[in-house]
């Protein structure tokens, strides 16, 4: 039976739609207009309760919270395609450790960063420049941590790419695009290397080409 994600135009659907390329899976998706609204009409509500994006359909099952999707994909077809959990216990630890760094200090203040930046704009909004500021303070904290580890491992989790380093690219993709900031990733040698490599994988650059972001 074929996947279905809703919304695929948008970052955090992308982490779902890059683990299922990597995984080799046959999907479709459902363009979801979140500036129209759309993620609010019932139909959607029906599957999503909180109005949010992405989705994942797999027959019968739904899951959504792109991250939660990640795990049920990498979990459920384990067997096909890179193993993106860990091979032990240890691993699956540490890549899971990185997916929780992810969630709660690098992606709050990339977040703001993106909000103000790139949305505002579009929705005819001021951005707060006190808020710019400070995200990309703490942000640079937290890629401070990011190059120390990195320094030791060719990737966050070890030295095999995992869910813990896809998770970071579609909003790493708008700090070195539309945000203007590509310094902050360049200017560190290990997240600089590490950038390279994973958005240089097959499957974020089909991501790239098929669902182009939507400014």
């Amino acid at each position: 039976m074929v996947l279905t994600i809703y919304a695929p135009l948008f970052a955090s659907s992308k982490r779902a739609v890059v683990t299922l390329i990597e995984k080799g899976l046959e999907f479709e998706t459902v363009n979801v207009d979140l500036l129209k609204g759309e993620q609010k009409n019932p139909e959607y509500i029906a599957i999503q309760p909180f109005g949010k994006i992405p989705v994942l359909v797999d027959g019968d099952y739904k899951i959504f919270e792109s991250r939660a999707i990640m795990r049920y994909i990498a979990e459920k077809y384990r067997s096909q395609g890179p193993d993106l959990l860990g091979k032990t216990v240890e691993e699956r630890g540490q890549v899971e450790q990185w997916l929780d760094v992810e969630a709660t200090s690098y992606h709050p203040p990339l977040l703001a960063l993106t909000l103000n930046i790139v949305f505002a704009p579009l929705m005819g909004l001021v951005a707060d420049e006190k808020v710019i500021k400070e995200s990309e303070e703490k942000l640079g904290e937290v890629l401070d941590v990011y190059e120390a580890q990195l320094s030791k491992n060719e990737y966050l989790a070890g030295d095999f790419v995992s869910l813990a380093d896809l998770a970071h690219l579609p909003f790493t993709e708008y700090l070195v695009g539309p945000i203007g900031k590509a310094n902050m990733i360049k200017d560190r040698k290990h997240v600089s290397a590490w950038w390279d490599k994973i958005s240089n994988r097959p499957a974020w650059k089909e991501v790239s080409e098929k669902f182009a972001l939507p400014i």
